[in-house]
């Protein structure tokens, strides 16, 4: 190693630690003046984010600790009876995100909790070129659970797509009609009278969550805009019940217009395979690291800071909650295609995903 400033001399191993202690020197000081609050002090300020860091690390240790010692449930729940083998058309389990709305495939858009219904309440997410707003209506917010139902229309849409181009089939239109014992094959649930009556719930809940997305553009001729658009998640719904047992029978849902346009018209749908063991993942946040995971890592791996997923989750809890579950999602380790491990990071504790296949190779 050469130092330009004095030619061919080499530079003494002091120098180099010498360099480095100021680089990092001067990375802490740019730190401190960019945390402190007003009326701090530099020694304040630096005495406070070394008693956070010093908290953090304990309390990462200490939920480690937890988490490690509770037995853990797997995070899938066990196929239903007859799962085996479906008796209808099954397409490839598709989700889609297009490329000028791609950000919003990193947020959640619909609630990842069970029990909370998060009835006429609003999550925000700021994203660097933009805004998505969540908001749901009397019947609920939507749940990543509902969600699955857009999952099959989009399959079954992608799917017709591809036999129109290919001369088999006629051009298809944003309605779905299937029946609903098709669905819950499909998604992978029981064949019984509360399964098919919370298909409806979910409708209605889909169908009065709406997403709102402000972004800012620069157009060609230099000109800055910003445009606000929006839709729910399905545009309308028709649920057919047999009069006589009460019993739902078959579901028309009209996909919102963004995504018919993305699959249909669009020159390359952007459209990701999804795999089928997804609609087993019982937790929320499960689901929500999977999609993360199949967008972000795809066949490699991706890194998120806990408090970026946090805020990307919408979750309503507090932020302790939320890493005792993600650490608990880490330490059973059986998401579908991915693998999870956590690491320390510079502005906190990291999530880091990698493809199984990968981790199998070496990669």
């Amino acid at each position: 190693m050469t130092d330009s400033r004095r030619g061919s001399q080499p530079r003494s191993l002091d120098e180099i630690l010498g360099g480095m202690g100021e680089a990092i020197a001067a990375k802490h000081r740019a730190r401190v003046e960019r945390e402190a609050r007003p009326g701090e002090s530099y020694a304040i300020t630096e005495s406070r984010l070394r008693a956070e860091d010093a908290e953090r690390d304990r309390q990462g240790v200490v939920d480690r600790a937890i988490v490690a010692a509770i037995p853990q449930k797997p995070t899938s729940r066990k196929a239903p009876k007859g799962d085996e083998q479906p008796d209808f058309f099954v397409p490839t389990l598709y989700d889609v995100g297009t490329k000028d709305s791609r950000s919003v495939m990193d947020v959640a858009v619909f609630r990842l909790s069970k029990r909370d219904r998060r009835a006429s309440d609003v999550m925000t997410f700021d994203l660097p070129d933009g805004t998505v707003q969540v908001s749901s209506g009397p019947a609920g917010m939507a749940s990543v659970w509902d969600y699955d139902l857009v999952l099959m229309a989009v399959s079954h849409l992608t799917e017709a797509v591809n036999r129109w181009k290919d001369g088999k089939g006629g051009k298809p239109g944003r309605a779905f009609r299937p029946h609903v014992a098709d669905v819950l094959k499909f998604l992978r649930r029981s064949d019984g009278g509360q399964q098919k009556a919370n298909l409806v719930d979910a409708c209605k809940r889909l169908n009065t969550t709406h997403v709102a997305i402000q972004r800012t553009k620069t157009k060609r001729s230099g000109k800055t805009v910003v445009v606000s658009e929006g839709e729910p998640l399905i545009s309308s719904y028709k649920v057919v019940t047999n009069a006589d047992t009460g019993t739902p029978e078959f579901l028309e849902v009209e996909v919102p217009k963004w995504i018919y346009t993305e699959i249909v018209e669009g020159k390359s749908p952007d459209v990701l395979t999804v795999h089928p063991d997804y609609f087993l993942i019982d937790l929320g946040l499960g689901r929500f690291i999977y999609r993360l995971a199949r967008r972000a890592a795809g066949k490699t791996d991706a890194k998120w800071g806990f408090r970026t997923l946090y805020v990307r989750s919408g979750s309503a809890g507090e932020f302790k909650e939320f890493c005792r579950l993600l650490r608990k999602l880490i330490s059973i380790n059986d998401l579908p295609e991915y693998t999870l491990e956590e690491q320390p990071g510079k502005e906190g504790p990291q999530l880091v995903i990698k493809n199984r296949v990968r981790v199998v190779e070496g990669g």
